[in-house]
């Protein structure tokens, strides 16, 4: 039996591909070896590679919601604890409103006849064109101001489903106009109800796009700076108006912050990896002929 010919590359292509997988890997290395070295040794002038690694930046940014005590930490900063809860309060409810508003604003713009509905489709791709930075000053002045919803949960989650909604809806009309129409119109035939179909028999079908939807809004909420720093207090900061804040003129522990973007980073790699196999299983079924 022969085997395969394969074409021989040329050495730039993979030189090309080493330096890609450096500048990806290289950044999230130097940032787990820092998070596994003291505040001391990171600035002491004899650091190096080869160190030995503590986890004692992780026991002090998780403190509080440890079940021991760890030792050496003389006093336990709650603010990380708190502003975890905080953003998967916000991520993940900011999330679940997008997805249940977006799908069905997008089936009815597919569905239903209604004047200037290729107008409101288009809009809705232009909303999300607007930078968040110029949103920033009437949005605060509308939450303080108006609604005095500002340095609440709930006015990041508003703001939040109001910016990623138009992508929701503008990716999810792409799969919904997929979805034939003789399976509405035989689940209506059979006595199924505009909720039954739409919630049996549509929404089990754009499962792919529900999960690609869900990771795009989830990173964005879970990773958004700009609003979350203007509109949130003491009580509501996210991680990353949390690792922000913790930068001073006086002091910089770098140990206890790039623990903390380690741990920032841990919750949208789950939610993907989850949603992702929807995404897969979405894709792959009925591929295999009976």
């Amino acid at each position: 039996m022969s085997k395969p010919n394969y074409e021989r590359q040329n050495p730039a292509f993979y030189a090309l591909l080493v330096a890609l997988i450096l500048m990806a890997i290289g950044p999230i290395v130097v940032m787990l070896s820092t998070s596994l070295r003291l505040n001391v040794d990171i600035m002491s002038d004899t650091s190096s590679l080869f160190f030995l690694p503590t986890i004692r930046n992780y026991e002090a940014v998780l403190c509080d919601v440890l079940w021991y005590k760890p030792d050496g930490l003389d006093y336990c900063d709650p603010t990380f604890g708190r502003a975890l809860v905080s953003s998967l309060i916000v991520a993940t409810v900011s999330t679940v409103l997008t997805l249940v508003i977006g799908c069905m604003a997008a089936y009815a713009i597919v569905r239903f006849r209604f004047m200037g509905r290729d107008t409101v489709s288009l809009f809705t791709l232009l909303m999300r064109m607007v930078p968040p930075a110029v949103l920033l000053v009437p949005i605060f002045g509308i939450w303080t101001f108006q609604f005095h919803i500002d340095g609440t949960r709930m006015g990041i989650i508003l703001i939040y489903v109001a910016m990623n909604l138009p992508f929701v809806i503008w990716i999810l009309q792409s799969f919904i106009v997929q979805v034939p129409i003789q399976l509405e119109e035989s689940a209506r035939i059979d006595g199924a109800g505009p909720f039954q179909v739409f919630f049996l028999i549509v929404l089990p079908i754009i499962k792919p796009g529900l999960a690609a939807a869900s990771i795009f809004t989830f990173r964005i909420a879970w990773n958004e700076f700009l609003l979350a720093n203007a509109l949130s207090n003491r009580n509501s900061r996210t991680v990353p108006v949390t690792i922000v804040n913790s930068l001073t003129q006086y002091d910089v522990d770098w140990g206890k912050i790039m623990a903390t973007g380690m741990l920032l980073a841990i919750p949208p790699i789950i939610f993907t990896f989850v949603a992702s196999r929807q995404i897969i299983t979405g894709m792959t079924a009925g591929a295999v002929k009976g």
